[in-house]
């Protein structure tokens, strides 16, 4: 069986040499129908990136890209045919990663940016994905990184309002808690601000729900869907398993550890890793998930996503929910409905430390502009 299998990948190779007909082909395999690719709601995760050959130019910048999130990222990215100009910038070391991302034979032309390029890489960017910033380390709280990255994405998103200032942002920076309240103030002082085109990206939260979730249900994960709603971080993570599909009853000790450890995916990883890296292969995959659902939906093909965003479905000026993403961006916002005690509970808890990280973030981009 393993010989067959490499004849045929070896086929479809000869065949086409594009990721597009390969991954036609593992849908075709797996009998999935196209119209459930994506990232989304009830999404198959192996069925990744689009394929069509009719989509528009689309010029997209990483932001970061010489990192453990940026550099696989960029790859993935460079496997999306929806892409047909990618730029990848970081202080050093982004020719080189252009280089090798560039030899990969699909049709995204790409080009490394340093240092006083950045209005260049973003110049006529449709989409900006931005995981620059250091990596959290054994011991370290998302206010310690705060410390480090807040002034890294408020210099970058300046760049982006002034010199592509229709571009939407993908934040992934952390904490996403304070970073998007940071880019959205950043946008709003320069006069560019569209609420619709700057999200949190809080997908590798639902991508770590609904892997949980099927091995301990023992379900195929391609089936599963778990709304994650709330933040990115610790206990304002809050995954709603009673919405979760398939149906799977949960014992109260089974959802308790579920949530936990949806919570506390990041701290996992980190150590897993014995404190020498943080989650950046799993964060370059759920990434690379939104920003091809950013891209469907500028093309014309509505998706459904879960984005921390500017909302008022709480008390919460930016909260993640359940979004719909069109060809402005988000074009809706959903609110929360059938939430069962125990997710109002966690709604509850989670509130003031979300005000806290969101409020830290607008206080630092108004005090900063004064500077």
């Amino acid at each position: 069986r393993v010989v067959h299998a490499y004849q045929i990948l070896i086929k479809l190779n000869r065949l086409a040499m594009s990721f597009s007909v390969m991954r036609s082909a593992i849908l075709a395999a797996k009998a999935i129908a196209p119209s459930a690719v994506g990232s989304g709601m009830g999404a198959a995760p192996m069925a990744t990136f689009a394929t069509s050959t009719g989509s528009p130019q689309r010029k997209v910048a990483v932001l970061g890209a010489g990192g453990g999130i940026g550099q696989p990222l960029s790859l993935l990215l460079k496997l999306n045919s929806q892409v047909s100009h990618l730029a990848l910038y970081d202080i050093a070391g982004t020719p080189g990663v252009a280089a090798d991302v560039g030899h990969c034979n699909t049709k995204a032309q790409v080009k490394g940016y340093e240092q006083d390029k950045l209005a260049e890489a973003v110049r006529g960017c449709d989409l900006v994905i931005v995981p620059a910033g250091v990596p959290r380390k054994p011991g370290m709280t998302r206010d310690d990184l705060f410390k480090v990255n807040a002034g890294i994405v408020k210099g970058l998103v300046e760049a982006v309002g002034k010199h592509a200032p229709g571009a939407i942002l993908n934040i992934i920076s952390n904490p996403v808690n304070s970073t998007v309240p940071i880019a959205a103030e950043c946008l709003k002082a320069m006069g560019v601000y569209d609420k619709r085109k700057v999200m949190g990206v809080t997908t590798l939260d639902v991508v770590r729900a609904k892997t949980f979730y099927a091995e301990m249900k023992g379900l195929d994960v391609a089936n599963v869907d778990v709304p994650v709603i709330g933040g990115h971080a610790g206990a304002t993570i809050l995954p709603l398993f009673s919405q979760a599909t398939p149906k799977v009853p949960l014992s109260q000790e089974e959802l308790e550890g579920l949530t936990k450890r949806t919570q506390d995916g990041g701290t996992e990883v980190v150590q897993a890793k014995a404190g020498k890296g943080s989650a950046t292969l799993s964060m370059a995959y759920a990434a690379a998930l939104f920003a091809d659902s950013v891209l469907r939906g500028l093309n014309g093909t509505p998706t459904m996503e879960y984005s921390y965003v500017d909302s008022n479905v709480t008390e919460a000026p930016y909260f993640a929910s359940k979004v719909k993403l069109s060809t402005e961006g988000v074009e809706k916002v959903f609110g929360l409905e059938n939430m069962t005690d125990y997710e109002k509970e966690g709604l509850k808890t989670m509130m003031p430390e979300l005000m806290k990280s969101i409020n830290a973030g607008i206080d630092f981009a108004k005090e900063s502009s004064k500077a």
